[in-house]
């Protein structure tokens, strides 16, 4: 981390510094929320949660090695403390101030309503052939999750590749104004979050406030195969299945199991390429990554050797082998467009049937029953032998998906009593649904059988 004293941390969120004032210029190593976290030199910012408060554990902060606690409450803490008002609004201040002490590298802001993770990890990956990279970890890309990964740039960061997640309006507005992206990505506007954002055109309103606070010169890189990001003028780049972009794809082929090839097509040139994943989606988050290491002045050979490094994120089209079955755990979340295009994926698979596990896909808003007989509709003709809903809302999935033999629980646990007898030796299964319908438990049984 680089030097950012008390001094500064006080002044950025306009804090009330308690203690003796000699300790204004004490440096910090780390910034956490979370009181297990804490090592010598951390400050510590007391958030109250929905679970807990981290007004509890200050002492225990204290006792860690933590130097100072941002508080929203005065009392007879150690000291030194600096007393806020709001210690959310406070981290996010204090994460800006802390940006501002990199006026020189380049920040890469990625966002969209499907891809987001992987399209960081794979920018993540061509970047580190020629930048130290700082990267989002996991999915830490909310009001909380954005500021955390700034504070935690390392002195030598070049470049930062954060991903930005939001589901109202106003927030990409406030990520914005701490991240001030010098290069904007954003994957594609589908169907997600519409019980506040009503409708696609909602959705790409909320997505470009990242504009707001973006660097004068930055380089807007967009899915050009998307009909709603196509509308967005100035952009430097467009990538996309479709030749009409400024990077696009040819020869998608295969291998059933574990990699990709393609041909990259840029400024007229063509370039044997391949990705170790599957999916044309992923080959679009190849693109994205090729348009940024272009924008950043990469050559294109260690762009391309880059997408090998490519690592999926657990839950995220990850793929498992057991004795039994081969399990496509992409259970982390699920809207319509993500669902479509893991189907799409699950296609290409070579197996002797494959087998569909979906669950509900939460916050569409008034029209979520439509939305999910449509992406039954598309399951059927996506080539799959069985189809497993869990749901309420997972019914009118199965309702729309006919021809093809299918079961349908309530419960997680109630499919999980009765899957093992479902499932053949060698089938693949897809294991997908919204983050709160917990599938990780699935794929843990699937794991296990």
């Amino acid at each position: 981390m680089k030097e950012f004293t008390l001094g500064e941390i006080a002044k950025s969120c306009g804090g009330k510094f308690i203690g003796d004032r000699s300790h204004l210029l004490d440096t910090v190593t780390n910034v956490v929320i979370d009181s297990r976290k804490v090592t010598e030199g951390s400050l510590f910012v007391a958030i109250k949660g929905e679970r807990t408060d981290g007004h509890l554990y200050i002492d225990k902060a204290y006792d860690m090695g933590a130097v100072c606690v941002i508080s929203e409450q005065e009392s007879d803490y150690g000291e030194p403390y600096i007393l806020v008002e709001s210690s959310e609004i406070a981290i996010k201040q204090i994460a800006a101030a802390y940006r501002e002490k990199f006026p020189n590298i380049e920040v890469i802001g990625v966002t969209g309503s499907v891809g987001k993770t992987s399209t960081k990890e794979m920018l993540a990956a061509v970047l580190a052939k020629k930048y130290t990279v700082h990267k989002t970890q996991g999915n830490f890309n909310n009001e909380l999750g954005v500021p955390l990964t700034l504070l935690a740039m390392p002195e030598d960061t070049e470049v930062a590749v954060v991903e930005m997640g939001i589901n109202h309006y106003g927030e990409m507005t406030r990520l914005s104004k701490m991240v001030r992206p010098t290069v904007c990505m954003l994957t594609n506007i589908g169907c997600c979050h519409l019980e506040n954002l009503i409708d696609r055109d909602g959705v790409l309103r909320a997505k470009t406030e990242m504009f707001t606070y973006m660097a004068e010169d930055a380089d807007i890189i967009v899915n050009g195969d998307d009909d709603k990001l196509a509308t967005i003028e100035n952009t430097t780049y467009r990538f996309g299945l479709g030749s009409g972009n400024d990077f696009y794809a040819e020869d998608i082929t295969s291998n059933g199991v574990d990699n990709t090839e393609f041909t990259l097509c840029h400024d007229g040139k063509k370039y044997k390429a391949s990705i170790p994943a599957l999916g044309d989606h992923m080959v679009t988050n190849a693109l994205a990554a090729a348009a940024a290491g272009t924008a950043l002045n990469m050559e294109m050979s260690d762009i391309i050797e880059g997408f090998r490094d490519y690592v999926a994120v657990g839950g995220r089209a990850r793929i498992v082998e057991t004795d039994i079955v081969k399990i496509i755990d992409d259970c982390y979340n699920a809207n319509p467009n993500s669902v479509k295009a893991s189907l799409g994926t699950l296609k290409t698979m070579k197996a002797k049937r494959k087998v569909a596990v979906l669950g509900d896909m939460k916050e569409l808003g008034e029209n979520e029953k439509a939305l999910h007989r449509e992406v039954g509709e598309f399951a059927a003709k996506s080539g799959i032998d069985v189809l497993i809903t869990v749901g309420e809302l997972a019914r009118e999935l199965a309702d729309g998906c006919e021809g093809i033999e299918k079961h349908s629980y309530d419960t997680v646990e109630a499919a999980l009593e009765e899957i093992e007898d479902i499932l053949h030796k060698d089938d693949i299964v897809l294991v997908k649904a919204s983050h709160s319908m917990k599938f990780e438990n699935i794929v843990k049984f699937l794991e296990e059988m």
